[in-house]
């Protein structure tokens, strides 16, 4: 069975750089045939499509997100990070990651505060 965790500092300062790891385990990253995506939810706001590791290890980033994004992978430890840098408050949100838009972790809480 496919699972998806997520990790993070759960408290950020304005400016910060966030860094996120997705934990895969059921699947094999490298070898998968699915895209892995990062997803957020702000308070009282739908979901954010943030960007995606395709399966053959190229990335794809929201453009409206584009100049503080990054997203790699670990194929040695079956783990995808996502950064987002010059974070401010309206970057509080839950993460998520998601094999495929289908198989989806619990999220984690961010909070981006002073």
């Amino acid at each position: 069975q496919v699972q998806v965790r997520e990790s993070g500092p759960g408290l950020l300062r304005p400016s910060q750089t966030l860094s996120l790891t997705c934990t895969v385990s059921g699947d094999n990253i490298a070898t998968s045939n699915y895209n892995w995506h990062w997803i957020r939810q702000s308070p009282g706001k739908g979901l954010e499509w943030m960007g995606a590791m395709h399966y053959d290890g190229s990335a794809g980033i929201n453009p409206s997100l584009k100049s503080r994004t990054s997203i790699f992978r670990d194929t040695s430890k079956d783990q995808l990070t996502l950064r987002l840098s010059s974070v401010t408050p309206e970057d509080t949100a839950v993460y998520y990651c998601t094999r495929g838009l289908v198989v989806w972790g619990q999220g984690t809480q961010v909070t981006v505060s002073s």
